[in-house]
């Protein structure tokens, strides 16, 4: 009897072990726009300033990330800390309400954008979640990341990456981290937190690259007002 207890016992655990193995991670990067320090078409000052993620255009505003899944309905917001470290102003954790799935997102100094980006890279090389996302300006246009991340590892993991053409910019980077790219950009565009949102969903419905695609240009046209196939091909074709 007792080494039918501890075999109970045992499966119990596991199935345990189970059921938080299958808790997806998301991890999202945003880096703040910033007039002074990046290579952007200006914006208004009060959404382009780097150092103040409340009233910044990729945080902030009405279409910026804090804001979109403040007001979304399908994720709650777990954690909020101010200041983690100097460059990050803001991180915020929220888990979905469907979906066994955990979101980390950070608010990175507009200046600091490639200490971002190297950490965006960071983490998809250490495969810290099973999805990591860029949002804001394509940084890679500036500068190159440092390449000291830039290796490669067995286990899969998934990356969107919300900024202008991150198609073609950060495609050698992906398959040197054989990461695979579910959302990525051909064109200068606008990166408004409700692509992610969108996306997500689909996502975490195991829906496929080309239906990711066409979620993130339905959601693209109605908030520019062209058509869906306009929208379309904002997006990379990932098949």
């Amino acid at each position: 009897m007792k080494s039918v207890h501890l075999a109970i016992c045992f499966s119990v655990l596991t199935c345990a072990a189970d059921a938080v193995a299958q808790t997806k991670h998301v991890h999202v990067f945003v880096a703040l726009a910033d007039n002074a320090t990046q290579g952007i078409a200006p914006v208004p000052a009060k959404i382009g300033n780097g150092d103040d993620a409340n009233q910044n255009l990729y945080w902030g505003s009405s279409e910026g990330f804090k804001s979109i899944f403040g007001r979304s309905k399908s994720w709650r917001l777990e954690k909020a800390e101010a200041n983690p470290i100097p460059e990050i102003l803001d991180r915020r954790s929220y888990r979905h309400v469907t979906h066994d799935c955990v979101l980390v997102a950070e608010a990175w100094r507009g200046k600091n954008i490639h200490q971002c980006l190297e950490a965006f890279f960071l983490n998809l090389h250490d495969r810290r979640s099973d999805l990591t996302a860029f949002i804001g300006h394509n940084g890679l246009m500036d500068a190159p990341v440092a390449a000291s991340v830039l290796d490669a590892s067995a286990k899969s993991t998934d990356a969107i990456i919300l900024c202008c053409i991150s198609g073609s910019y950060f495609k050698p980077h992906l398959a040197a981290l054989k990461a695979r790219p579910v959302l990525t950009t051909e064109q200068l565009m606008y990166p408004g937190s409700f692509l992610l949102r969108d996306a997500l969903e689909v996502w975490l419905r195991n829906g496929s690259r080309p239906d990711i695609r066409m979620t993130a240009a339905r959601a693209y046209a109605a908030n520019q007002g062209i058509s869906v196939k306009a929208a379309a091909g904002v997006f990379s074709k990932l098949e």
